[in-house]
C-alpha cells in the first residue's frame, strides 16, 4: 500500500518557536515509518517556509534551551486550489514534493490562532486539528473565558488589560476585585510565555510590562490553588478522550522553564486512583 505522506508545518514567528522545534522532534521520531512520509515543512524566525531534511533538520536537537532550526538551501511556496503541484520551490519555482495531510505543529500565534489554518484551507490542503474558528477563539484567552463563561462552566475570574485602558485600574482595584496571588498573561500566548505570578504590587507593574511585550491585550487573573488534569481528545462527530494525566510540579507554578526546560520541572502520572477518580 502506499504511504501516506504528512506534511509536518513547524518553527514560526512566534515566541514559541522553539516549542515547536520540540513537538517536531517529538513526532517525527514517533511517527510510524511504514506507514507514513515525512515531508518537513520549517518556518524560520523571519516567517520564510523551508523545505527541511528530516535526517538533519535541527541544531541542539536534544538540548531545548538552545534548539534551533538548522538553515536549509531550499525555500517554498504555496499554489492555491488544486493544484497539481501544491508546493513549489520559491527560488526557480519548480515543484516540490506533494503532501496528502498537512500537520500544523506551529505554536502561538500565526500557527495556533487560526492564521495558518486558513491559509491551508485557501491553499487546498488537509490538515489535521482544530479548524479556524475554533483555532482563533481558544488561542485568546480573553475570548475563551467569555465563551465557557456564557456557556455556563466556572472560570477563574479576571480582568481584561488593553494598551488603552492599562492605566484607568489600578492595582487597588484589581486586588480588590481578584484578591492575592494574581497571574498576569499575555491573552495570545502559550507555553506560559510572558505569564508572571504576582503577590505585590511592584511585581503587578513588571508583570504587566513584560505581558504587554508579547501582546497588545493582558490577561489578569485571579489565583486558583488546584490541580493541573490534561486530556487529549480525538474526533469530531464520534470523540474519543484518553486517560487523564496530572501534572505533578516541583515549582510555583507551570513556567516556560518547568514544562520545557527543568526535566525535574515536573512529572505526569496517568495512573491509578490519583487520576482515576477525576475521569468520567
Amino acid at each position: 500500500m502506499e504511504k501516506l505522506r504528512v506534511g509536518i508545518v513547524f518553527g514560526g514567528k512566534s515566541a514559541e518557536h522553539e516549542v515547536s522545534l520540540q513537538s517536531a522532534k517529538n513526532i517525527v521520531d514517533a511517527i510510524d515509518k511504514s506507514r507514513f512520509d515525512v515531508v518537513l515543512l520549517g518556518i524560520d524566525k523571519q516567517g520564510q517556509w523551508h523545505v527541511s531534511d528530516a535526517s538533519n533538520y535541527l541544531l541542539n536537537a536534544d538540548d531545548p534551551a538552545h534548539i534551533a532550526l538548522r538553515p536549509s538551501a531550499t525555500s517554498l511556496a504555496q499554489v492555491p486550489g488544486k493544484h497539481e503541484h501544491q508546493l513549489i520551490d520559491a527560488q526557480n519555482g519548480q515543484p516540490l514534493p506533494t503532501v496528502d495531510v498537512i500537520f500544523p505543529i506551529v505554536h502561538g500565534t500565526l500557527g495556533e490562532d487560526g492564521s495558518l489554518q486558513g491559509m491551508l484551507r485557501v491553499a487546498n490542503l488537509p490538515f489535521v486539528g482544530s479548524d479556524v474558528l475554533a483555532s482563533a477563539a481558544c488561542m485568546d484567552k480573553d475570548v475563551t473565558k467569555r465563551l465557557l463563561r456564557d456557556a455556563g462552566l466556572n472560570i477563574a475570574p479576571f480582568i481584561t488589560l488593553t494598551r488603552a485602558n492599562r492605566h484607568n485600574i489600578s492595582f487597588a482595584e484589581v486586588e480588590s476585585k481578584l484578591g492575592l496571588p494574581l497571574f498576569v498573561k499575555p491573552a495570545n500566548q502559550g507555553s506560559s510565555v510572558g505569564v508572571s505570578k504576582v503577590t505585590s504590587e511592584e511585581q503587578y507593574a513588571i508583570a504587566v510590562d513584560l505581558a504587554f511585550e508579547f501582546d497588545h491585550k493582558v490577561i489578569v487573573e485571579q489565583g486558583i490553588k488546584g490541580r493541573e488534569i490534561e486530556c487529549a481528545v480525538l474526533g469530531n462527530d464520534n470523540p474519543q478522550a484518553s486517560t487523564c494525566g496530572e501534572i505533578v510540579l516541583t515549582s510555583d507554578f507551570y513556567a516556560y522553564d518547568t514544562k520545557y526546560i527543568d526535566e525535574d520541572g515536573a512529572k505526569v502520572v496517568v495512573s491509578g486512583s490519583h487520576c482515576a477518580r477525576n475521569q468520567r
